[in-house]
């Protein structure tokens, strides 16, 4: 087995180390599926009472999924991103729905993949070093690993903003949106794992106990005082809505949106829309099924691969966006990112 990903129990804890500190601990196919077996055998085995998952090095918990080698458009690129996203996203479900304790210790960045490892489970544990953002209409991509779900249940239109725009959060920004439950310093990190695992806790009261002994305070939440604008601003009922309201406002912050959101894929951009208000009303594995409908869609466009281009590859920061303009993208070509694809639907055990 890989020495990507470790696995291990101590006294009754089940522990799972991301351990690509080169790469900032970015998730593979073949993390994925050790992943999915041991997290099914610890879950009906008596003696395992919690999980703890964590990341190697200082940098990141997980910065995402292998975005260069999902992009490659030759026949192993197209057989990867089936199999990885496939069992990706039943590894975010199981993680969501997980019968015992499942705590992240997020010290350092967590983006896209590393989220989906993380934000589903009952206790996501961060540091003065976490770095949060769904950054996927950048690339042409959407925000899954769950995103879906999530995100439509941050508070007020805090997920809509992040899911459109991107944006990146640190410290009690990221309490703020509801994405992690407890704010511990870095030097503390150690201690509390080593004190959970003292502990083997087996619930939830009993795991809050064990971290409340290493809590601090996270300090001022300027995404806290924006919360109210950034809910009128963000409610409409279309991109096109929203977009009116940001251009109708003077304010910098208003102005500063619409630029941002203007620059990313307008095809991400209104699917991501569409997506979020979908997932309002639907369970997490509906929302996982429909993430892998979208994401095989998505690999049939253009945008994707152009994002990674300019992001990743070529670095330039100059996608040529096809359509180039949100008022480009019909409600009709969205609609098709939801439909039934030829390999059929995500299943679960």
């Amino acid at each position: 087995m890989s020495n990507d990903i470790l696995f291990s129990v101590d006294n009754g804890v089940a522990i799972i180390q991301l351990n690509r500190p080169q790469a900032l601990n970015a998730l593979t196919h073949d993390m994925c599926l050790p992943l999915e077996k041991h997290l099914r055998s610890w879950a009906t085995d008596p003696a395992v009472k919690a999980v703890i998952i964590k990341g190697s090095g200082e940098k990141a918990f997980c910065a995402g999924g292998d975005i260069r080698k999902l992009a490659d458009r030759g026949p192993e690129g197209v057989s990867y991103r089936k199999s990885f996203w496939y069992d990706e996203y039943r590894c975010n479900t199981l993680i969501g729905e997980y019968p015992k304790p499942f705590i992240a210790l997020i010290d350092g960045i967590f983006m896209g993949g590393g989220v989906g490892l993380s934000v589903h489970g009952s206790h996501r544990i961060i540091s003065e070093f976490a770095h949060f953002a769904m950054p996927e209409t950048g690339i042409g991509l959407f925000p899954d690993v769950g995103g879906t779900y999530f995100l439509p249940r941050c508070p007020g239109e805090l997920g809509t903003f992040l899911g459109l725009t991107g944006a990146r959060l640190k410290g009690a920004d990221i309490l703020t949106a509801g994405v992690a439950t407890h704010f511990v310093p870095r030097e503390k990190m150690p201690a509390l794992e080593q004190a959970l695992i003292a502990a083997a806790p087996a619930d939830k009261a009993a795991i809050d106990a064990v971290v409340a002994g290493f809590t601090s305070d996270a300090g001022a939440s300027p995404l806290a005082e924006r919360k109210a604008e950034i809910d009128r601003r963000f409610a409409g009922d279309s991109v096109a809505a929203i977009m009116t309201a940001l251009e109708t406002d003077p304010s910098p912050f208003s102005i500063e949106q619409m630029g941002i959101i203007r620059s990313k894929s307008p095809t991400s951009v209104k699917l991501t829309f569409a997506q979020l208000r979908r997932g309002r009303s639907l369970s997490l594995r509906d929302c996982m099924r429909l993430e892998w409908r979208i994401c095989n869609h998505v690999a049939l466009g253009h945008d994707f691969y152009e994002g990674v281009r300019a992001v990743i590859i070529d670095k330039d920061h100059k996608p040529k966006w096809q359509p180039a303009r949100l008022e480009d993208v019909s409600d009709a070509e969205i609609e098709k990112y939801f439909m039934p694809v030829q390999d059929g639907e995500l299943q679960f055990d």
